[in-house]
């Protein structure tokens, strides 16, 4: 609530533009420190070389955070619900798709030694790195607490405390990486379901978005102290723009489908789908 004094209104300037200054650092510090990876990749192994799609997928990911967490867009969100929805999709499913796209794994595995290498190797092929992994838990985690957020009174807790607000952009970035990667990731991922099941995950998020988004434009259940016509446009922004997100996500896993041969139900080439094991 503005109480109108000045003492207050500058606090508060100061304090978000100390924020977004934070904020645009540690991106710029993410994207020098991609570079630097990717020079050393190609260093250590020059005749693989390094994707330039990949080099331009992670800072085009970076470039979406930005767009969501800096002025106009992450000012407009603390008072207006429908560029509230525009952040969450931003933080929540374009920017870690194109983040994982990247495949930052595999880019550490090559720039690093052989022996550090072998040790991120043992902890993502680890049984605590594959349950958040894997799309069932990261569907749960991306999607379940849309209901948590939007039915009850946490997004209303949420607007009035700064950290919660920023714990609820962390939770978005996170999960909605853990989701694209169980889903579409490039990097390996020990355990993951083949394309088919990763499909049908896929069309649960589907499902759950647009039944959150329906629910909240008719009003049904919904926790938001917000003007009913920003809710509604919000809902609108939620349901196409989360479909064009999906399908994006849905290209990307069809891109990694490699029908193999099969004799007798035995793969003829003998090896595992791509992405589904790490060397030992």
């Amino acid at each position: 609530m503005h109480d109108g004094h000045p003492m207050h209104d500058h606090a508060a300037a100061g304090g978000a533009l100390l924020g977004a200054g934070v904020t645009a650092l540690v991106l710029l510090g993410a994207g020098v420190g991609h570079l630097l990876l990717v020079r050393r990749a190609l260093r250590r192994n020059p005749a693989q070389g390094w994707s330039r799609l990949r080099s331009a997928s992670f800072p085009a990911g970076l470039a979406l955070l930005a767009l969501a967490l800096l002025p106009p867009v992450a000012t407009a969100a603390h008072t207006d619900f429908r560029a509230h929805m525009i952040q969450h999709l931003l933080i929540g499913m374009y920017a870690p798709l194109a983040l994982v796209l990247s495949a930052p794994v595999t880019l550490l595995l090559r720039a690093l030694p052989p022996a550090r290498a072998r040790q991120v190797i043992k902890v993502v092929s680890g049984r605590w790195a594959r349950i958040p992994a894997h799309p069932a838990v990261a569907l749960l985690l991306s999607t379940g607490s849309l209901g948590l957020l939007y039915f009850t009174p946490l997004f209303d807790a949420s607007m009035r405390h700064p950290w919660g607000h920023w714990l609820l952009h962390a939770h978005f970035l996170a999960s909605g990486c853990l989701f694209a990667h169980a889903v579409a990731g490039p990097d390996p991922a020990p355990g993951r379901p083949g394309v088919r099941a990763r499909l049908v995950y896929l069309g649960a998020a589907v499902a759950v978005h647009a039944l959150v988004a329906q629910a909240m434009y008719g009003g049904f259940l919904v926790d938001l102290h917000v003007p009913v016509d920003q809710v509604q446009q919000g809902a609108e922004i939620m349901y196409y723009g989360g479909d064009i997100a999906e399908l994006l996500l849905a290209a990307a896993l069809v891109t990694t489908w490699r029908p193999e041969r099969r004799r007798d139900g035995v793969p003829l080439s003998g090896q595992p789908e791509t992405g589904a094991a790490l060397p030992r």
